[in-house]
């Protein structure tokens, strides 16, 4: 089924999800957050047709998504902002709860709820040209799809509060250094490079790197001596697979392994 906002390409298990707006620097619009839930679930809803690993990407080189669509914004009472809100959060949520890893190919401008929705991903990466930030006190407001939380997370509360209060950008060095962004590429490379990484962790066992994300993202909220109970109790499950028997039979064997999901 097609999009208007988005386009959406699997190639071998590798689900790229793109904001195609270009006209407005992929401005997150109601139907373009609701597009990209819809195509989340689509992608990964059905475990037996389960993608392995998600990159979002913005069409063209000078925006991934510039913030949420101010336009919109103007007429929005109250109720419909927080409805917007609520979106954003559930697209958000979406994200950080899919079994699979979920990578950002960061071209160009991601602010406001564009930076939001990249760090609602596992893992960033940016082109050169890249710009971060939650510029959001510009207009009168505070970030709405989760950046107050996840910004602190990724950067320590003190830089996220300067960034929030000032409503400054970053370039791509600068998110790389505070620890927003892992790697920055030319914005020919970048794609190519986000494919490999994708492709790479989809050709591990995929029960253990779901279990990994999800120890990591519950764990990281918990004491260390809870956290690790989880780390425990997810080893210790994990030993009951098929995948961990072929895993240890490949690596004795000297192999590659062959991974089912099971």
């Amino acid at each position: 089924m097609g999009y208007e906002n988005i386009h959406v390409e699997d190639s071998e298990g590798i689900v790229t999800v793109t904001i195609d707006r270009p006209k407005s620097l992929n401005a997150l619009s109601t139907a373009t957050i609701a597009e990209l839930s819809l195509a989340v679930a689509r992608a990964f809803g059905d475990p037996a047709a389960a993608g392995k690993a998600l990159i979002l990407t913005g069409a063209g080189e000078k925006a991934f998504a510039a913030g949420a669509d101010i336009f919109e914004m103007t007429r929005m009472s109250p109720p419909q902002a927080l409805a917007f809100s609520e979106l954003g959060h559930r697209l958000c949520d979406a994200l950080e709860a899919l079994p699979v890893p979920t990578i950002a190919a960061v071209n160009g401008f991601a602010l406001g709820g564009g930076c939001e929705l990249a760090m609602a991903c596992d893992l960033v990466y940016a082109s050169e040209n890249a710009q971060f930030g939650q510029p959001e006190v510009n207009l009168g407001v505070i970030p709405g799809f989760g950046g107050t939380s996840r910004l602190a997370r990724r950067v320590g509360p003190q830089r996220a509060r300067e960034l929030i209060f000032t409503g400054d950008r970053i370039d791509a060095k600068t998110a790389q250094r505070l620890g927003l962004v892992l790697a920055v590429f030319p914005p020919g490379e970048l794609l190519p490079n986000c494919r490999a990484v994708a492709k790479k962790i989809a050709g591990k066992g995929p029960l253990a790197v779901s279990q990994a994300k999800k120890v990591i993202a519950a764990g990281s909220d918990l004491p260390l001596p809870a956290a690790n109970a989880l780390e425990r109790q997810a080893f210790a499950a994990l030993f009951g697979s098929v995948d961990r028997t072929e895993g240890m039979a490949a690596f004795l064997e000297k192999r590659p392994a062959r991974f089912t999901g099971c």
